[in-house]
């Protein structure tokens, strides 16, 4: 009885230590593309192209020639029409983030961020010193919005598919409603299983 009961838990010590999960911790910017579906790679590429792109198209340029500042942006709704769940939410931050360290633009929030900003501002209005009260109507006005889409089509055969992304965005004048810029990037996934 006593063999068996050492035998028994000498296995289940063996199946537990083969069942240990080990996580290796990687730098935020090395490309691990595990599934070959959209991920924070594709994200940080796809922004980072895509602001390059826009800031150097002549909109810019007229702008800055036109009203003697930086245009002022607000990135407002990309939307992800793919097969599979992408939080467009992460690509409009990196969208953000290279858009605002480029200096050439000045940033607002965004419409939900903006209502915190002004229940915090209503706030103020009531428990802080005067003379650090954010007064109202002091908000910047956003000259033009970027819109856009995420969209992927699958193609599969057997054991291999090819997933294709394409992320399509706008940037529009808020004044004029005209689109001074569009912008398109693709990407393809070979995917053997």
């Amino acid at each position: 009885m006593n063999k068996i009961r050492i035998i028994g838990i000498l296995v289940l010590i063996i199946v537990l230590a083969g069942c240990q999960r080990k996580v290796t911790r990687l730098d935020t910017t090395t490309t691990v593309d595990l599934s070959g579906r959209w991920n924070d790679s594709d994200s940080r590429l796809v922004a980072r192209e895509m602001v390059d792109d826009v800031l150097s198209r002549p909109w810019l340029t007229r702008f800055e020639t036109r009203s003697d500042r930086q245009p002022v942006l607000i990135v407002a709704d990309v939307r992800n029409r793919t097969h599979e769940h992408i939080d467009s939410e992460t690509f409009m931050r990196n969208m953000e983030r290279e858009l605002l360290n480029s200096g050439a633009i000045r940033l607002v929030q965004g419409r939900e961020f903006r209502e915190s900003v002004r229940e915090e501002r209503g706030d103020q209005q009531a428990f802080a010193s005067p003379e650090t009260i954010a007064q109202w109507q002091r908000e910047l006005g956003a000259d033009y919005m970027i819109t856009g889409t995420i969209n992927s089509i699958v193609d599969q055969q057997g054991r291999q598919k090819v997933v294709f992304y394409q992320v399509n965005l706008e940037l529009t004048d808020m004044e004029t409603n005209e689109k001074v810029w569009i912008g398109e990037k693709q990407i393809r996934k070979l995917v053997t299983n």
